[in-house]
């Protein structure tokens, strides 16, 4: 006989249901990313750069039951920076427990979802040349040392960026965007660049994976920014539409500036719009309105189109535009928050075109520099210390031949024959196509 259902004082069947569903939706996020990803490198190290994302489903998992979510969500233990270890392997939290009206194990969930995302958001810039072995000891790291921590202070209870300081990041502008972009870059700069960058071409070798992945993407992220909401109300509504509208109007913008600029308007262009304006609205979703939506996301959209070709001119391998997009894009969002939020969705403080003064835009920015030192600095020191015990970058050879062949023994374009056509092949078809310019090193 099924046991009957523990019953809890104060449980919302309403909420809990839709932070179940908020759930699911933002851990597909993260298979989705990794068939965005997947698409955008060449042929030769499309399954790395898939098992880069999934093994880091695992790993944050572990990392975050065993003592993640007690260092982020328990109660302050040192001046704001991180939580106690009173629920160290989740001890004392069964199914009666709640937080607000859901339960906090299905609460704790939600939030895992986002550390695992977050990691692998990371892969991203550093693509087709980090060491299989060296990612798998530099996730659990920097899950521990560079997330939890700033979680705690965005996030905790007694976190000291909203609790003391009053910056607002409504669903992870800075935890996870800034965060991983930041940290993106640091590791980036560790490995150095590929093996000729600024010289070849490393254009997407799949373009509709690359829009399927950033479709999941899309669709995920209406659970990321409504489930911040942590109710099944009028503040989830909004952030869902926010990020609706956002998304698209990154979507326009970038394809707006491809159009004038290149003369013609691409499939990766409007993908990456899309993912430039979720990115922008992730902070602010709870926080701004219809028009302030509309604005992060027309302006992430058109800002990061640009900024994905800095890579060139400051000579940095982000290999998958991490830098350019989701740190270019979270800090866009996060600032804006001081131009467009309104009381009517924050319940008090309110942007510089709202009336509500300077004050607000000084915080975020404060913010917003904290956030991208520490996760810079912290992640460039487990790099290098990676590096020294382990070595971070793969060979040369495993780098031409292809991370694909030579970590997981296996091609995506084998089919179970040996001497089928080689990875390279598919690539040099890709490379004929003229498209995707702001991709590539100025000539």
């Amino acid at each position: 006989m099924t046991p009957a259902p523990l019953a809890a004082a104060g449980l919302d069947t309403g909420d809990t249901a839709w932070m179940l569903a908020a759930t699911a939706l933002v851990l597909l996020m993260t298979p989705g990313l990794a068939l965005f990803y997947g698409g955008m490198v060449r042929a030769k190290s499309v399954l790395n750069m898939l098992m880069m994302s999934f093994v880091a489903i695992a790993l944050v998992t572990v990392v975050w039951l065993v003592a993640g979510y007690s260092l982020v969500f328990g109660d302050d233990s040192f001046a704001g920076l991180i939580g106690n270890a009173d629920h160290l392997g989740l001890a004392d939290i069964g199914p009666g427990a709640l937080t607000g009206g859901i339960p906090t194990l299905l609460f704790g969930t939600f939030h895992l979802t986002f550390a695992i995302l977050a990691a692998s958001l990371i892969s991203g810039a550093v693509a087709d040349r980090m060491r299989f072995a060296a990612w798998v000891a530099f996730v659990p790291v920097w899950t521990l040392l560079v997330y939890v921590p700033v979680a705690h202070w965005v996030w905790g209870p007694g976190g000291w960026i909203t609790r003391s300081l009053g910056a607002l990041d409504f669903a992870g502008g800075l935890v996870v965007e800034i965060a991983c972009g930041a940290s993106g870059l640091a590791l980036a700069l560790v490995l150095g660049p590929r093996i000729g960058f600024k010289k070849e071409a490393m254009r997407p070798h799949n373009l509709p994976m690359v829009m399927l992945g950033a479709g999941l993407l899309w669709f995920g992220w209406l659970g990321f920014n409504g489930g911040s909401a942590l109710h099944a109300d009028g503040l989830a509504a909004a952030s869902v539409l926010n990020t609706l509208i956002a998304g698209s109007t990154g979507l326009l913008g970038w394809v707006f500036v491809e159009q004038k600029r290149d003369g013609h308007p691409t499939t990766f262009g409007a993908a990456s719009g899309a993912v430039a304006g979720l990115v922008a609205i992730t902070p602010a979703c709870g926080t701004v309105g219809v028009l302030g939506g509309a604005g992060i996301g027309l302006a992430a959209g058109v800002v990061c189109s640009y900024a994905v070709a800095w890579k060139f001119r400051f000579d940095f391998d982000d290999s998958l535009d991490v830098v350019g997009v989701h740190f270019v894009g979270g800090i866009v969002g996060t600032l804006l928050i001081g131009l467009f939020a309104t009381s009517t969705m924050t319940g008090g403080p309110q942007g510089l075109f709202y009336g509500g003064g300077p004050a607000l835009l000084l915080k975020q920015a404060v913010a917003v520099l904290v956030v991208a030192a520490y996760t810079f600095l912290v992640t460039y020191g487990i790099g290098r210390a990676i590096d020294r015990l382990m070595g971070l970058r793969a060979s040369s050879d495993d780098e031409l031949t292809g991370l694909d062949r030579t970590v997981h023994a296996e091609s995506a374009y084998d089919h179970g024959v040996q001497g089928a056509a080689s990875p390279q092949v598919h690539h040099s078809a890709a490379l004929s196509t003229p498209h995707h310019k702001d991709r590539m090193p100025p000539s």
